[in-house]
């Protein structure tokens, strides 16, 4: 059960992990766990399970221990090893192969028509159908594009709140983010010019 949070003393905990008090160690994990985990769904890259990636970060954590200065609050620092632990593993999938309209269900290949008439979609399969498009979109992106996109268009964070978590400025945020809608646009694009040969 995770520690109560008005309870817990998060610099002393951090004392004593570094100190080498396992116990210690299972209660900073228990604290972390439920924002790592947040995290981790939101970015999770396709065929890595969860708890594997979440077990990753928290590893990461204590490797770099040692590094944290406590120029940042320990959460976000915690934050951004678990964004960027993320970015890692969707550098290694790499095979960003090219959707073609071939490639889509039909229930895709339907969403895909009514998204590019500008319909509303009620069904709750062709919604799926729009994610499940959307998703294959975002997996032709680099790992760094797709996570912009992720952090400032689906999840609605701001420049600064994705600067906590990625250690970028914000203006390369803008340019990034910028590039990979521009990039997203021209492969739908090619995906409808295929649609109506």
């Amino acid at each position: 059960m995770p520690p109560d949070a008005d309870d817990f003393d998060l610099p002393a905990q951090v004392a004593a992990v570094r100190a080498g008090d396992q116990d210690a160690a299972r209660e900073l994990v228990a604290y972390l766990y439920p924002q790592v985990i947040r995290i981790v769904r939101a970015r999770l890259p396709r065929r890595v399970p969860e708890e594997d990636l979440a077990q990753e970060v928290f590893l990461k954590m204590f490797s770099r221990l040692e590094q944290y200065r406590g120029d940042m609050p320990f959460p976000h620092w915690v934050s951004r090893i678990a964004v960027t632990t993320c970015i890692d593993h969707l550098r290694k999938q790499q095979r960003r192969p090219e959707v073609r309209w071939a490639d889509l269900s039909e229930s895709q290949a339907e969403m895909l028509e009514v998204v590019t008439r500008d319909e509303s979609a009620p069904h709750v399969g062709e919604a799926l159908a729009a994610r499940e498009l959307l998703e294959m979109l975002l997996d032709q992106l680099k790992p760094e594009d797709r996570m912009v996109v992720q952090l400032v268009d689906l999840e609605q964070k701001t420049l600064v709140e994705v600067a906590e978590l990625t250690g970028w400025n914000t203006t390369l945020i803008k340019v990034r983010a910028f590039r990979a809608r521009r990039k997203l646009r021209t492969l739908l694009e090619k995906l409808e010019a295929e649609e109506s040969v």
